[in-house]
């Protein structure tokens, strides 16, 4: 069977619809339609079924399925195995992350991995952690970057392995000629008659924002929902809200805004996750090293 229908025929069992399969896959419809068309032709069996704008797959197909899962994790095995015995870092390494850990470690790492090995192209894409696992799971990146605040122990693939990379602490964000300005840590509780304006990229960011605040006895009063951290804290700047950031936005350069740490304090762990059966590949192995030299600031 050809291996590129049983990928099709994978991603059309994740993602439900053609079209989706068509832009994970960078392909039309027409061609991921061809592809389950043709695998049906070969094995003689109908393997989806319309319902709607969608598909289910027909017992057939989600057997196929379940055999195009190993079969695939087999293949990037293989192809892990003689990388490793070419024992040249080369090719691509697709690397996923979401914006605020992308921004203060993967400029550095790429540069210098494109210093040291000519041969080797890290294709980047900014991601939200949720997508870069579903990515992750269908051969689409392979390194994902991901944190425990929206990936929570046990959501992971028992097929992915993880290596911890740091913690990230999470900070209160004012404009300068705001009332706590100066203060070297600001709880909670004070921040109850604020503005909010909040990146609302990640719904589980917002979602532990609100709770964190209902625990100490308040709900926030958010006036602005962005879709990106640079709209937010234009509107710090500008004194129309406040806002609680990963302190690793906090660490790039930002005029017009004061920056402290939050009590009752905020963390959260952020991992390198990657398919276990391509651990030994040499491009991941020198990626994994780049990253572990330098501790990202925290």
């Amino acid at each position: 069977m050809d291996i590129g229908r049983l990928r099709a025929l994978r991603e059309l069992s994740i993602r439900k619809t053609m079209a989706a399969v068509a832009e994970a896959l960078h392909v039309s419809p027409s061609a991921v339609s061809q592809q389950i068309s043709l695998l049906e032709d070969e094995v003689g069996i109908r393997l989806v079924e319309r319902r709607g704008r969608g598909v289910v797959m027909t017992p057939a197909g989600y057997q196929l399925v379940q055999r195009a899962e190993r079969i695939l994790i087999e293949v990037e095995a293989a192809k892990a195995d003689i990388a490793e015995l070419k024992s040249v870092v080369s090719g691509e390494l697709r690397v996923a992350a979401f914006p605020s850990v992308a921004a203060a470690v993967i400029p550095e790492v790429v540069f210098d991995l494109a210093q040291r090995y000519p041969h080797l192209t890290i294709q980047f894409d900014e991601m939200e952690p949720a997508e870069s696992v579903a990515a992750l799971r269908s051969w689409q990146t392979d390194v994902a970057i991901i944190d425990d605040l929206n990936m929570p122990p046990g959501a992971l693939d028992p097929n992915f392995e993880t290596i911890f990379l740091m913690e990230d602490v999470f900070n209160v964000m004012v404009p300068n000629e705001h009332r706590l300005s100066g203060q070297p840590t600001v709880s909670l509780g004070e921040l109850r008659d604020e503005r909010w304006a909040i990146d609302t990229a990640s719904d589980t960011y917002t979602k532990m924002l609100v709770e964190a605040c209902q625990d100490v006895g308040f709900k926030p009063n958010i006036v602005s929902r962005c879709k990106g951290f640079e709209v937010t804290v234009a509107l710090i700047r500008k004194g129309y809200g406040i806002s609680i950031v990963p302190g690793l936005r906090a660490s790039n350069d930002l005029d017009d805004v004061w920056v402290c740490r939050v009590v009752p304090e905020i963390r959260r762990r952020i991992f390198i996750a990657f398919r276990r059966e391509e651990k030994r590949s040499p491009a991941l192995q020198a990626f994994l090293a780049r990253m572990a030299e330098k501790p990202p600031l925290s």
